[in-house]
C-alpha cells in the first residue's frame, strides 16, 4: 500500500476530464451532484420507469379465461431496450444523447413510421429466431432449476417480485441495491398477506393428501434405513423423490396454526416498504380482487419460470401487434419528456423530480404545480421519488420548488403526529405511503 502514488484532487479531476474526452463521455461538469450521478447511472432505467408509470408500454393484456394479466419478461425487456436505447436505428445516437431529429415536432409522423418499421423488423426477427430461443430458454431453465428443485422441492411454491413489479414500484433515480433492499424488507409481510387467502377446503384436502404421501414416504425411508438394497428396486428412488415433492407442495397450502387473518394491517406494513398501491386497494385488502392484483407484483416462482418459457412465443406478437400501434405515442413521449442537463446529457424530465412540472395537484397545495394531466406522473411517482431521494441523499440541495414541497410535507407530518388523533384522512393509498417515508427522516 505504501508504494501507491498519491494524487491531489485537482489531478483526479484532470484525469476524469481526460478519460471523458478519450471515451467521448458527455459534457464535463466541474462538480457533479448526487442527482447528476444518478442520472448518469440510471438514464435508461428512468425512461423505462416513466413509460411504465404512464402506461405507455403494452404490458397489460386480457387473456381468455384468465382475465386481465400482465406479461413482462426479460426477453421482452431486452427487446424494448434494443428498440429504444441501443442497437442500429435506435432513438439514441450514443449513451447520453437523443438523436436531434427526435427532439423536433415537425417530423414526428415520419419518425413514427420509421419506428413502426423498426419494431416490425425486430418482431419478425424474434419470430424467426423463436425456435432457437425457445430451446435455449428450456435448457437454461432445466440447468438452473433442476438442482434447486431436488434440494428444495417447494421452491416453485415460493414467491418473488415480478419484473413488472420491480419497475412499477421503483422510484426515479433509485439505485438497484436500494430497490432490492426495500423489496426485501417487504417480502415477509407480502408472503403473509398472500397466505391469508388460503382456502379452508383446499387446506383440508392438502392435509389429507400430505398425510397419505408422508405415510408412504416414511415407510420407504424406514425400509431404506433397515436395508439399503431397497433403493435398488426399480422406481423406488423416483417414488421417494416424487412423494417428497407432493408433501412439500401440500404443506404450502396448509396455513400456519396460529395465523391471524388481518389483511388490512399486513397491507399497511407492505405499503410502508413498497410505497405504491392503487387507491381502490384501501379498505379492500380482504377482497380476492385485491389479492389477484397484488399477485401480479408478487408472483409465484413457477409462474415466473413459465412466463420466461413462453416469452419466445409471445414476445413477437406483443411487438408486432401491441407495440407498433403506439409508435407515435412513443415518439411524442421522448420528445416531450427529454431534457438536456449540463454535464449529464439528455435525461428523462420525470427523473428531475420537479413537482412544478410533473407534480399532481392532489399532492400539493393549490397553485403549486403547472403540470397538465398528460405531464403529471401517476400514483404520486414524482413526489414519492423526490422524498425518497432527499432521504437517501441528505446532502443533496433540491431546487426551490422541491425544497418548499419537502418543507411543507414535513410540517404536515409533524402536525398530524401531534398529541391529538387526526381526523379521518382522505388521502389516497400512495399518499399514505408518502407520510410513511417522511417519518423516516
Amino acid at each position: 500500500m505504501g508504494d501507491l502514488p498519491y494524487y491531489t484532487w485537482e489531478e483526479v479531476q484532470s484525469r476524469i476530464v481526460q478519460i471523458q474526452k478519450e471515451h467521448q463521455i458527455c459534457v464535463h461538469k466541474k462538480e457533479l451532484s448526487e442527482l447528476d450521478v444518478s442520472h448518469r447511472i440510471l438514464r435508461f432505467k428512468n425512461y423505462m420507469v416513466a413509460m411504465i408509470n404512464k402506461n405507455l408500454l403494452p404490458l397489460q393484456h386480457r387473456m381468455p379465461l384468465l382475465g386481465d394479466s400482465i406479461f413482462y419478461t426479460r426477453g421482452l425487456k431486452y427487446n424494448f431496450q434494443l428498440i429504444f436505447f441501443w442497437g442500429p436505428g435506435c432513438l439514441f445516437q450514443n449513451e447520453w444523447s437523443l438523436k436531434p431529429e427526435y427532439k423536433r415536432a415537425g417530423s414526428r409522423l415520419e419518425l413514427a413510421e420509421k419506428l413502426s418499421q423498426r419494431i416490425l423488423w425486430i418482431g419478425l426477427a424474434n419470430l424467426l429466431l423463436c425456435p432457437l430461443v425457445l430451446v435455449w430458454q428450456i435448457l437454461y431453465a432445466f440447468f438452473s432449476y433442476t438442482e434447486v428443485l431436488r434440494r428444495e422441492p417447494g421452491s416453485l411454491g415460493a414467491r418473488c417480485w415480478s419484473l413488472y413489479g420491480r419497475c412499477y414500484l421503483r422510484h426515479f433515480n433509485e439505485l438497484d441495491h436500494q430497490l432490492q433492499a426495500r423489496l426485501s424488507r417487504a417480502y415477509k409481510p407480502a408472503s403473509k398477506y398472500m397466505n391469508c387467502f388460503l382456502s379452508p377446503l383446499l387446506a383440508v384436502a392438502a392435509k389429507h393428501m400430505g398425510f397419505l404421501a408422508g405415510s408412504v414416504l416414511a415407510v420407504l425411508i424406514a425400509l431404506t434405513v433397515y436395508d439399503e438394497d431397497v433403493l435398488a428396486v426399480e422406481h423406488v428412488l423416483s417414488m421417494v423423490t416424487l412423494l417428497g415433492v407432493v408433501v412439500t407442495i401440500c404443506r404450502s397450502f396448509i396455513p400456519e396454526e396460529h395465523m391471524v387473518f388481518c389483511p388490512e394491517q399486513l397491507l399497511k406494513v407492505i405499503l410502508a416498504h413498497i410505497h405504491y398501491m392503487p387507491d381502490h386497494w384501501q379498505r379492500s385488502a380482504h377482497r380476492a380482487e385485491t389479492r389477484s392484483e397484488f399477485a401480479q407484483l408478487f408472483q409465484y416462482k413457477a409462474v415466473f419460470i413459465l412466463e420466461e418459457l413462453l416469452s419466445p412465443l409471445l414476445t413477437p406478437l406483443v411487438l408486432i401487434f401491441k407495440l407498433r400501434p403506439k409508435s407515435l405515442e412513443i415518439i411524442d413521449f421522448f420528445r416531450n419528456f427529454t431534457v438536456e442537463v449540463v454535464g449529464v446529457g439528455d435525461t428523462c424530465s420525470f427523473a428531475q423530480m420537479d413537482v412544478r412540472q410533473h407534480g399532481n395537484p392532489a399532492w400539493m397545495s393549490a397553485g403549486k404545480t403547472e403540470a397538465s394531466v398528460y405531464q403529471q406522473a401517476e400514483d404520486g411517482k414524482t413526489e414519492l421519488s423526490l422524498m425518497h431521494f432527499a432521504i437517501t441523499n441528505p446532502r443533496w440541495q433540491p431546487p426551490r420548488e422541491c425544497s418548499a414541497f419537502l418543507s411543507h410535507l414535513r410540517e404536515r407530518v409533524q402536525k398530524d403526529s401531534g398529541g391529538t388523533t387526526p381526523k379521518k384522512s382522505r388521502r389516497s393509498g400512495t399518499a399514505a405511503a408518502l407520510l410513511w417515508i417522511v417519518t423516516a427522516v
